[in-house]
């Protein structure tokens, strides 16, 4: 088969009698074929990446702000120096986001350059989406020798329905991706060229480094396989094994340590405060929200946090469940066997990639499907690559055999990715139901003819091989088409068709989904988003997970002599505030943070701000006292500090109203 059967020569690149790596062989060429073949690999890997392009940046502005949260985190590091060093919500730097900053700085820079708008903030993650596919297609490439195997790696990220999804949105996600999928990269060179071993094992470490300074502890689930695969194939003595790991960990700990260090020795007057901490501290930020608190389900100040259970039922099957088995399911099954076909039978330096991605991809699976705290399905981005990579080695690797078995083992894989597309399938089913039994169909003549392709004829079997591809991915390829299609925005992206994974809520919109993992706990209010009357200033609980849209009334209101004050406004949220501060551009406290429940400010700071002029209007939240009083301070609304400030304003200063949304201006007292 032309199309997944490379050339004995270029089979097992990299691979030597003795075990050792050995420099790459060019792709399989026949004297006087190579300048064609070259041009040909050159111009499909550019349709490759064009179309990825396409399918991430058409119609891109449609989503506006996708996540407000870090879109005015990104405004203010456009605006401030300062905001943008520490990942402040705003200019004026009262709080950061919730993360560490690494994923805000290509945003804030574009804004810087090219002005606020959609495209601004959402252009750099399409471009690390074209990134990672050329990544993903050049490790195949590299380790197989086949530029058909690449292709189809790099086509099975591109059109996977979660990838879609946050490559073109403005989470952290995309950022991590990619720098995960880079440090894969420069690890399998480390095993590749021992002579720079070290140098590619820094660098490996230095990416992870600073895939931690975009998400924190996540981007470590990578770190076993990693180690195990340098350990098991590293051609020389146990002690340089040993003491080259050392150096990739030291290379990780400074490239993710050192913002970390400037954080926590900068005193805390000096900084912002460190949102999603209840202390002001960046390491209690990593090691217990974002951390433990994620695995445990105990997550002081998060919605449902100390509760348990609030997040949906784990378990091993849980992504191929309702949430996330239309997001990252597709292939999943196929790349686990798939992955261990490669990891066992495969050249060495197939195997050096395949083990690394199979250690990739089941940590993280387990730690999804185990995790009992605040779980989305769109985490699940971060399997796409080494799903894609699993599948596209095993599956060269089983045709390339031949045999019986191997046959036997591809047609059952096949089956199970149509039964598996049928059963995603069927959870929508008003959503194109011909593909449902086209999928099924097809799956069961090509099943048979997958098993029997040793007797047809050469041609006959790169149709074959080539229709059964095709079957496997066009489930996910409309899927993925229909998410580029659909704007998204909000908090909790969801990608597939409308109602895929979503019990309420507003698919496609960050909606939320009750009593669902990824939504909101279990026995919040059901109806509008969050419960809450869709026009109310604030939305209650939607005002937790989407931007206000204030109108062009009281953004003149809010900007009215606004540079006589630090802050235009306050209000109880980021996700409040953020819709006021993209509007006006210009700074707007976010009281308590994401949640509403971080204790800052105190009511007696806010009060010397007040009292100093720093703060001109506060706008009441459909939050109240924040989301503390749902289990993240303990269940005592009115004593959170949101309620102590709201409470107090409301009892000392005058309100207005402007188009319906009441202010009150804080520098007129009653």
């Amino acid at each position: 088969m032309t199309a997944l059967h490379p050339s004995p020569s270029s089979a097992t690149p990299g691979d030597t009698s003795s075990g050792g790596p050995a420099p790459v062989a060019r792709p399989d060429v026949r004297p006087g074929s190579a300048p064609r073949r070259w041009r040909d690999e050159r111009l499909h890997l550019a349709l490759l990446l064009l179309g990825t392009a396409a399918l991430y940046l058409i119609g891109l502005g449609a989503s506006g702000w996708a996540n407000s949260f870090y879109a005015a985190a990104a405004q203010a590091g456009s605006d401030s120096w300062s905001a943008f060093f520490y990942g402040a919500s705003d200019a004026a730097g009262s709080i950061t986001v919730d993360k560490p900053p690494l994923a805000l700085w290509p945003m804030a820079l574009s804004v810087r350059i090219f002005g606020l708008s959609s495209w601004s903030l959402l252009v750099p993650q399409a471009l690390m989406g074209v990134a990672t596919v050329w990544l993903v297609h050049r490790m195949v490439r590299r380790v197989s020798g086949s530029a058909a195997l690449a292709l189809l790696a790099g086509v099975t990220l591109a059109v996977t329905p979660v990838a879609v999804l946050m490559f073109r949105f403005n989470n952290p996600d995309a950022l991590l991706v990619l720098l995960l999928t880079a440090a894969t990269s420069a690890l399998v060179r480390a095993l590749d060229t021992p002579e720079r071993a070290r140098r590619w094992l820094a660098l490996s470490g230095t990416l992870l480094g600073l895939a931690f300074l975009t998400k924190t502890l996540q981007a470590f689930l990578v770190l076993p396989g990693f180690a195990l695969t340098y350990a098991l194939f590293a051609a020389w003595p146990w002690r340089r094994r040993l003491a080259d790991l050392l150096l990739a960990f030291g290379a990780m700990l400074v490239a993710g340590g050192w913002w970390v260090a400037v954080v926590e020795l900068v005193p805390a007057s000096a900084r912002p405060y460190i949102g999603g901490s209840q202390n002001d501290s960046f390491l209690e930020l990593t090691f217990g929200y974002n951390g433990l608190g994620r695995i445990t389900g105990e997550e002081t100040g998060s919605v449902g946090g100390g509760q348990g259970g609030g997040w949906g039922t784990t378990g091993l099957f849980r992504l191929l469940g309702a949430e996330n088995g239309g997001q990252i399911a597709w292939l999943l099954p196929a790349a686990l066997v798939l992955g261990l076909v490669a990891c066992l039978r495969g050249p060495r330096l197939q195997r050096v990639l395949a083990t690394a991605m199979l250690g990739w991809l089941v940590v993280t699976a387990l730690t999804f499907s185990l995790m009992a705290g605040i779980y989305h399905a769109y985490y699940t981005v971060a399997l796409a690559p080494a799903i894609a990579v699993l599948v596209a080695l095993g599956a060269g690797m089983l045709w390339r055999s031949g045999t019986l078995a191997a046959r036997g083992l591809l047609a059952a894989v096949l089956a199970g990715t149509c039964s598996l597309a049928w059963t995603i399938l069927a959870r929508t089913p008003d959503w194109h139901p011909w593909l449902r039994a086209a999928v099924l169909l097809s799956g069961v003549v090509l099943t048979v003819l997958v098993v029997a392709s040793a007797v047809l004829p050469h041609r006959m079997r790169a149709a074959v091989a080539l229709a059964a591809l095709i079957t496997a991915l066009a489930a996910p390829t409309a899927s993925a088409l229909t998410t580029a299609a659909t704007p998204h925005t909000g908090s909790i992206p969801t990608a597939g068709p409308s109602g895929g994974a979503m019990v309420g809520g507003r698919p496609g919109t960050g909606g939320m989904p009750t009593g669902l993992p990824g939504g909101m706990p279990t026995g919040m209010p059901t109806g509008l988003p969050g419960g809450m009357p869709d026009g109310m200033p604030g939305g209650g609980l939607r005002g937790l997970l989407e931007s206000t849209e204030p109108s062009t009334a009281l953004v003149g209101t809010l900007l009215d002599d606004a540079d006589s004050y630090t802050w235009v406004a306050a209000t109880v949220g980021a996700n409040n505030a953020s819709g006021y501060q993209l509007a006006t551009q210009r700074s707007v406290m976010p009281i308590g943070g994401f949640n509403g429940s971080d204790p800052s400010p105190t009511l007696a700071q806010f009060q010397r701000l007040v009292a100093d002029g720093e703060i001109h209007y506060f706008i009441p939240s459909g939050l109240g006292g924040g989301m503390g009083g749902m289990g993240g301070r303990g269940g005592d609304d009115a004593s959170s500090t949101a309620s102590l400030i709201t409470a107090w304003v409301s009892a000392t200063f005058t309100a207005v109203s402007v188009d319906g949304t009441t202010l009150y201006d804080l520098t007129s007292p009653l």
